[in-house]
């Protein structure tokens, strides 16, 4: 998921992720600065995204999340 870093220290990062704000690791970005999207998995900030990629991966979480309340995907269907 892309994140937008918001606060830095040494090792962690606080990002925002579609308005929930998470503690990440960032020793595989260690030159990330606020400001930056990142792309987030399982805690850690993978790489340093461009804010375009970012923003239009946002939207496709949205229609993915839209499309699964009305049913219309199953997200246990593989």
């Amino acid at each position: 998921m892309p994140g937008k870093i918001l606060e830095r220290d040494e090792y962690t990062a606080i990002v925002d992720v579609m308005g929930s704000r998470l503690k990440i690791g960032i020793l595989l970005t260690p030159d990330v600065e606020v400001g930056d999207w990142v792309l987030v998995h399982a805690g850690k900030a993978l790489q340093v995204i461009d804010e375009q990629f970012a923003l239009e991966s946002i939207e496709a979480w949205k229609l993915i999340n839209e499309l699964r309340e009305q049913g219309v995907i199953d997200p246990t269907d593989r």
